[in-house]
């Protein structure tokens, strides 16, 4: 034995292995523990050997003895031998684990088509924020909720935060943490913050743990048959197959994810769900994960666990070392910190100039940080990360967008949205129904957003919350659903009122929302009385039942003398007929709704819906309402814009997986009904703003055909005073590219509008006989787009009215070339464009070469006599040229008499200067005031002043050089309208 000790002694890795021996001549069979070091060869090996055993009859398997070789190399080499293998298999779980994280980082830095409009550099890696996270206890999670108020979701003083990466340090009393529960509320971010805690692990900013293993536990709940831990690793990570084997034995440092826990139902019951301890036993995928907590399956593994309030109670307190809420962006600061990420990232913007797209960017960014600090409702909103995503989204798409026909739509954003935070989601997965979250809100929250609407009100009580949501409840089933969507959701759609006054009523968490849930609702046919409702059931009953019956009473008819029995089911089965002619009605009553109230009158004179919805987001700059102050009316003009949306195939489509099915048959009907009303009510004159948004309409419909024979009716666009930002020339060039007629009038007055709007407009451009483009800051690089257009061969302008607009030298010789070449222009107006006499001279020079112009207006650009007298010279032997406008120009009398002179050489080229012709009034002097009038608002009023004195007196002089009286009488008429004029100019009423 001492020899056998001595070999313990001499094992640098010390592994024993116990043998059992039947031993000859003994009673029983001894366990021998025998030393896998070597032994003296042959027959002295045997003899030690049967020394220690103390028998004389002795086999050893072969590998149970290693004989001693002649050198100390070879007694050296199983030591060297398992160090290697150790070392290669280090290796291999390495590059295996290496493999997973690869494979991992690919999977979970993917993003969903939503994010890529933020530009191709943004990546959750980069540009995330971590929620605020802090620790809580079951028995906080128990007691009732305080008062929803903003002040309570914002301040929580008491509660201690705790950083991601801290969830595992040991608890309050020195207790290292294996399980955490992190819970939170649909939209604060959980998916999201297990992306980047993933993705930190992969890219080696998670020291604490060697291997992350995530699970899906809606992909689990798919999943009814048995399988073993280690099955369900290597199906899902093949990259594992090598690892998973010896997790148990190994001393990797393990963390398991449960994303989703609500949607398994975990029995941790003794009787419920056996004990497991083998990694190698099939059993059901929720039997796992309860073993895995239970810390019976793989005990020294880190578990975190991500649920929704009402589902944390499904794990027992003596499983879970720590209760952490996640609380979504209680800081404004966290809030900035996203937007200035989200916002700020390079192509963010699309293909524009690097200086521009930052001052954009900067200005955003600055414009909300305001808004949030004043701690508006988007405060409120904003307190969920999904929000500020919705908000990030809804202002990328009204300031970046550029394309034709642009990528996306207000209605597919939110729809997108709801799909980013409900798809799959089951509002209680114990509930027999399995009804989809998303159904549930559009038949409850919709009802609510919807009676809001057609009684105009945002702002709701506890006692419309209760007649939405517990009217009608009638079985324990809706009571149990009731409960789960106020703990789970209630927080997403609603929130406290921040209005001075109203702090105990409730506001849709985004103004919006309110309006797409409505259209939801109605869409959906969820706007039922109780006779339709009832009689929808039995039809539906009658119809399932129908064909069995038929056959039974076929039978019976041919067997007895019942002939009334066929009668009788005949008229039965005319209900389900006649219920879907009722049915019929019902779309021709969501088309109604949608023309009424997108033609609503009231809201004729309101800002278009987009610029409604920049408003609430970046609030309006300005003094703030005094809080007596009568708020204004509330406007609901996205409501039938969003009924329309939803109505579109893509919309359709995700709402179908979100458990809120619109059937083909049923849009095609509500469309078929739209025309005999939406198109009637769309020829009328519309004020620019309401035409906007019916343009707008059309573009979120996505109905090509519906949408074509809508702008053919429509042959005159007047758009004047509507800030077309590039998301509303894009809408107006895609809508208006379904057709190609000719259109009558394009009215673009005081627009905003720059080279870039054109540039997205020139289609529709090119098709319009009268173009007014006046007061819009249109310099050279614009008239460089408009030389463009009027030199295409499909050019149809004929009427091109540039007033007010920065236009200049450089901007008149981009338009003179055009003159030159253009065959549809007839008149021209370049009133008050600063083109200054070398600007003349350019449009002169080139005037020889056009055929067609018939007027031109020149007027209020400090023209002098020479460029004046050249234009007209010009004009006199222009074929077609008729009529010049020269008023308000730096002409003096010397001049005035020499264009006078040169009208006098050919009857019908007349030169409008003053208001007199000669010794008579000039026939255009009421044109020349309507026109000063009409652009006052605009012009130097001092310089308008001084030319309207000037005027004054060249009317007294000619008056005084004529002797006829009734011409004396003209002027003194004219006379009179001049100094009405100069006086209320003068007094500011003007």
């Amino acid at each position: 034995m001492s020899r056998a000790m001595q070999c313990q002694g001499c094992l640098p890795w010390g592994r024993w292995a116990r043998l059992p021996w039947c031993l000859a001549g003994t009673r029983g069979t001894r366990s021998v523990s025998v030393c896998a070091a070597a032994v003296p060869a042959g027959g002295a090996g045997r003899n030690f050997l049967r020394r220690i055993l103390g028998t004389s009859s002795i086999s050893l398997p072969r590998g149970c003895v290693r004989y001693q070789g002649d050198s100390q190399e070879n007694s050296a080499q199983p030591s060297s031998s398992h160090h290697a293998q150790s070392q290669l298999r280090k290796v291999a779980f390495s590059g295996a684990i290496k493999k997973h994280q690869k494979s991992l980082s690919a999977w979970f830095s993917h993003q969903p088509n939503e994010e890529r409009q933020f530009g191709p550099s943004f990546s959750l890696d980069a540009v995330h924020v971590d929620p605020v996270i802090r620790e809580s206890s079951l028995e906080e999670i128990l007691k009732p909720s305080p008062g929803l108020t903003i002040q309570n979701q914002l301040q929580q003083p008491s509660r201690k935060v705790i950083s991601l990466h801290s969830l595992f340090d040991v608890d309050a009393c020195g207790r290292q943490v294996k399980n955490v529960v992190l819970y939170g509320t649909v939209g604060t971010g959980k998916s999201t913050l297990i992306k980047k805690m993933v993705v930190d692990w992969c890219h080696g900013r998670l020291p604490r743990f060697q291997l992350v293993i995530p699970f899906s536990c809606e992909d689990l709940s798919h999943s009814h048959a048995h399988v073993s831990l280690r099955r369900l690793v290597t199906k899902k990570y093949q990259h594992l197959r090598d690892v998973v084997p010896v997790l148990e034995a190994s001393n990797l440092s393990v963390l398991f994810i449960l994303n989703g826990l609500e949607r398994l139902n975990l029995d941790f019951r003794l009787a419920g769900t056996e004990l497991c301890c083998d990694p190698n036993e099939p059993v059901p995928p929720s039997a796992i994960v309860v073993n895995l907590l239970r810390k019976y399956l793989l005990p020294e593994a880190s578990i975190i666990v991500t649920t929704r309030p009402s589902a944390v109670r499904r794990i027992p307190g003596k499983y879970v070392g720590r209760y952490a809420e996640i609380c979504g962006f209680s800081d404004t600061n966290l809030q900035k910190l996203y937007f200035q990420m989200r916002l700020s990232q390079p192509g963010c913007s699309g293909e524009e100039s690097q200086e521009h797209r930052s001052a954009e960017q900067e200005n955003l960014v600055e414009m909300l940080s305001r808004n949030l600090e004043r701690h508006n409702q988007i405060t409120a909103a904003c307190f969920l990360p999904s929000y500020c995503w919705l908000v990030c989204t809804t202002l990328h798409f009204l300031y970046f967008t550029r394309t034709v026909p642009p990528s996306q739509t207000l209605t597919g954003i939110y729809t997108s949205f709801l799909r980013l935070n409900f798809s799959g989601e089951v509002l209680d997965s114990s509930d027999p129904t399995h009804i989809s979250m998303m159904k549930y809100v559009a038949k409850t929250v919709g009802k609510l957003a919807y009676e809001g609407v057609m009684s105009r009100k945002t702002c709701f009580s506890e006692e419309d919350l209760r007649q939405c949501f517990e009217v009608e409840m009638k079985t324990e089933s809706e009571l149990n659903l009731l409960e789960v969507f106020r703990s789970d959701v209630f927080r997403f759609f609603l929130s406290p009122c921040v209005q001075p006054g109203k702090e105990h009523t409730f506001v849709f968490t985004i103004p919006a929302m309110q309006e797409y849930l409505a259209a939801l609702y109605v869409v959906l046919g969820e706007k039922k009385t109780l006779v339709q409702r009832v009689g929808k059931e039995l039809s539906e009953v009658l119809g399932k039942v129908s064909e069995d019956v038929a056959v039974v009473v076929n039978i019976i008819s041919k067997v007895l003398p019942l002939r009334f029995l066929p009668v009788l089911f005949n008229l039965l089965k005319i209900f389900p007929r006649y219920f879907s002619r009722v049915g019929g009605k019902d779309r021709d009553t969501i088309a109604h709704t949608m023309a009424e109230e997108l033609f609503k009158e009231e809201d004729y004179y309101n800002d278009d819906v987009l610029d409604q919805i920049n408003s609430s987001i970046l609030g309006v700059e300005g003094p703030m309402r005094h809080p007596d102050e009568a708020p204004d009316d509330e406007v609901f003009e996205l409501f039938p814009i969003f009924m329309g949306g939803i109505l579109s195939r893509r919309n359709r489509a995700i709402l179908e997986q979100l458990g809120c099915s619109i059937k083909n048959l049923a849009a095609f009907e509500i469309a078929k009904a739209m025309k005999k009303t939406v198109i009637r009510k769309g020829r009328r004159g519309l004020p620019p703003s309401e035409l906007m948004d019916y343009l707008f309409f059309l573009h979120e419909f996505q109905n090509e055909r519906f949408t074509a024979e809508a702008i053919l009716s429509l042959r005159a666009v007047n758009l004047s005073s509507v800030k077309m930002t590039p998301l509303k020339c894009s809408v107006l060039a895609s809508v208006m590219s379904t057709t190609s007629h000719e259109v009558e009038e394009l009215n673009l007055t005081s627009c905003n509008l720059d080279s870039g709007s054109l540039r997205t407009l020139f289609p529709v451009l090119l098709r319009c006989k009268a173009l007014h483009l006046q007061l819009n800051s249109l310099g050279s690089d614009a008239c460089k787009e408009i030389r463009d257009l009027l030199l295409h061969d499909k050019c149809a302008v004929s009427s091109l009215r540039l007033a007010n607009n920065p236009v200049g030298e450089q901007g008149a010789r981009y338009l003179a070339e055009a003159l030159a070449g253009n065959r549809s222009l007839t008149q021209l107006s370049l009133l008050h464009t600063s083109l200054g006499d070398p600007g003349a001279e350019a449009i002169a020079e080139h005037l020889a070469q056009n055929q067609h112009l018939q007027e031109l207006n020149l007027g209020y650009n400090s023209l002098t006599d020479a460029a004046a007298l050249r234009v007209v010279e010009v004009a006199k032997r222009h074929e077609t040229l008729d009529k010049v406008h020269l008023y308000f120009n730096d002409i003096s009398e010397d001049g005035k008499r020499a264009l006078d002179s040169l009208r006098m050489d050919r009857d019908g080229v007349r030169a409008l200067v003053f208001l007199t012709a000669g010794t008579d009034v000039s026939d255009y002097w009421s044109h020349i005031l309507n026109v000063v009038q009409r652009n006052l608002p605009f012009w130097d009023r001092e310089r308008v002043r001084q030319h309207l004195a000037l005027l004054l007196q060249d009317l007294e002089s000619s008056r005084s050089q004529t002797a006829n009286p009734w011409r004396k009488a003209k002027f003194l008429r004219v006379e009179s309208e001049v100094k009405k004029m100069l006086g209320e100019l003068q007094d500011g009423s003007l």
